[in-house]
């Protein structure tokens, strides 16, 4: 139960940290149709898996309800894109090309049609 907590609270002040940056670059970078604010939090929340898994991984200072809290609960609130890029990475980095390929490919083309078959059915409802 400890554990399901740690992810939550996690998560929601991850959540809190989307929409705040969110809504600043939309305030701040106004008159672009670029979503900046979406593009803002996919690189802070790759590049802080990155740190904190190097950190876990190699240095071992990070304690496993403190991974989960920060790594599935804040990155999983403020962005899975996160988690997609560490798993890509991951796999690259471990001789599996071909599927970390495949992840990519796989993720872009039908996660972006699913979208596209959930808003057709969502305006045809």
């Amino acid at each position: 139960m400890r554990e399901i907590l740690y992810v939550g609270c996690g998560s929601f002040v991850g959540g809190v940290a989307r929409y705040l940056i969110s809504g600043w670059a939309l305030h701040t970078f106004t008159g672009t149709r670029f979503p900046v604010g979406t593009f803002l939090v996919n690189f802070l929340g790759c590049f802080l898996i990155g740190v904190l898994s190097g950190l876990s991984q190699h240095r071992h200072i990070i304690s496993h309800e403190m991974r989960l809290f920060l790594i599935t609960g804040f990155l999983g609130g403020f962005t899975t894109f996160s988690a997609f890029g560490y798993e890509t990475v991951t796999l690259a980095r471990t001789g599996l090309i071909h599927l970390a390929l495949l992840n990519v490919g796989l993720s872009l083309t039908i996660c972006l049609v699913a979208v596209a078959i959930g808003i057709l059915i969502g305006t045809t409802l």
